[in-house]
């Protein structure tokens, strides 16, 4: 039976509001944020629903919540434009009034001279609130949410779109407060697995045992060149779930054997920092089809600068040559997209830089640009220390474009250096 229908005033629904989503302007990151965060509290959560900048249909959304579910949280729409029409909106729902809550106009105003800038009058908008609803604070933001129950065993809850504003008031308030109400059924704890160079298919198979299991549930989920295992338990204790997801993991790290990289929220990355670190040492990057995002990546995560010197992004051959050290001979001989070039690149980066490791990527990211010999999705990785290079080939096909090339070249340069820093086999590294 359809949980829906087996409990009709039960769980949660979560409900974002924004024309911007309509249109695809932004990528809606709180809905999977607040379902991950629904889900670690035991709260059922059934549906989630977008509905555009519009008086008329976000009220018929909160009205059809409020015959399903038992909590319904609100996304967006809280500010102080002509556009944010949620707070109204929803006290419209039920007929109530909005009143100026001094408190909170008062916090408003603070900020504002804090910043040492004029108060817009548009912001007092944001201080107004049903009648009986309590406030949710926003430490980081002008637009505080609320906590309502406008008719018997229904409770809204509603926060900025702003993602920092939200996670911070959903910290320090929502959670406090739902785990004093009967929403949860338990504590419910995921664990994610990250794997590298092996397929889904591939990786299920193995793993189909446990695929079958009631609690805890594993699920597969593919992404640009990695794929996820989601072990998912529930139970009356964190430790309890905790307790149950330990043996599947420790099962499914060993199946993955070297693809397994890391979990959670880890990444190659940061994966590849922390041995770095761990080995008190540095990398340089040399990069051609990948522009620069090896680098990317790696700058993105927090104390890389600490083990990354720098990189050359070296897309012509003339800069290969003259920066990097790749002789002329192999660029003449081999073509710049080939293992001599490659190893070349990344010994350059990591003499030239100073460096412990050089790794370099360089192939045919396309559209255009392919021949037979080597054709669009060709790449060519490599590594190098003080002991020398090693350079691994992939052939990535076409079908899914320049961008996807690119970014799975990314991930596997990166995959490259850490089986080079763990010592593990590279034959058949991603069979």
């Amino acid at each position: 039976m359809d949980p829906e229908q087996a409990h009709p005033r039960e769980g949660a629904e979560v409900l974002c509001v924004g024309s911007e989503l309509l249109l695809g302007n932004i990528l809606n990151s709180n809905v999977r944020w607040l379902a991950e965060a629904l889900a670690a509290l035991g709260i059922p959560h059934f549906r989630q629903t977008v509905v555009g900048d519009n008086s008329q249909r976000l009220q018929e959304a909160v009205r059809e919540a409020s015959r399903r579910c038992r909590l319904l949280v609100t996304t967006g729409g809280l500010g102080p434009t002509t556009d944010d029409l949620t707070t109204q909106a929803i006290a419209n729902c039920f007929g109530q009034p909005l009143e100026l809550r001094e408190d909170v106009w008062a916090t408003i105003t603070a900020r504002y001279r804090t910043r040492g800038q004029p108060i817009p009058d548009s912001n007092r908008k944001q201080a107004l609130l049903p009648r009986g609803a309590t406030v949710i604070p926003n430490p980081t933001g002008t637009a505080p949410g609320m906590i309502w129950e406008p008719q018997p065993d229904f409770v809204i809850l509603t926060f900025p779109g702003v993602p920092t504003e939200l996670h911070a008031m959903w910290r320090q308030t929502a959670v406090p407060w739902l785990r004093q109400q009967p929403y949860g059924r338990g504590v419910v704890m995921s664990r994610i697995l990250r794997f590298w160079g092996v397929s889904e298919s591939r990786l299920a198979e193995a793993a189909a045992a446990d695929l079958n299991q009631a609690n805890p549930t594993v699920a597969p989920y593919a992404g640009t060149g990695e794929v996820k295992l989601r072990i998912t338990a529930c139970a009356e204790t964190g430790q309890g779930a905790e307790a149950l997801i330990a043996p599947t993991e420790a099962r499914l790290m060993n199946l993955g054997g070297s693809s397994y990289y890391g979990r959670d929220d880890d990444s190659l990355a940061s994966v590849v920092l922390n041995l770095l670190m761990e080995r008190h040492q540095t990398v340089a990057t040399a990069e051609s089809c990948t522009g620069g995002g090896v680098a990317a990546a790696l700058t993105a995560v927090p104390g890389s600068s600490a083990v990354v010197l720098g990189g050359i992004v070296a897309y012509a051959n003339a800069v290969k040559h003259k920066l990097l050290g790749v002789a002329a001979t192999d660029l003449e001989r081999h073509g710049a997209v080939s293992t001599p070039v490659a190893k070349a690149m990344a010994a350059g980066a990591r003499h030239r830089l100073g460096a412990d490791w050089g790794v370099a990527v360089t192939g045919v990211a396309g559209p255009g640009g392919g021949s037979a010999d080597k054709p669009v999705g060709l790449v060519v990785f490599a590594v190098a220390n003080a002991q020398g290079a090693v350079a691994v080939t992939q052939r990535f096909g076409s079908s899914r474009g320049r961008h996807w090339i690119q970014s799975v070249s990314v991930g596997a340069s990166l995959d490259l250096l850490r089986r080079r820093l763990l010592g593990l086999e590279l034959e058949n590294a991603w069979a």
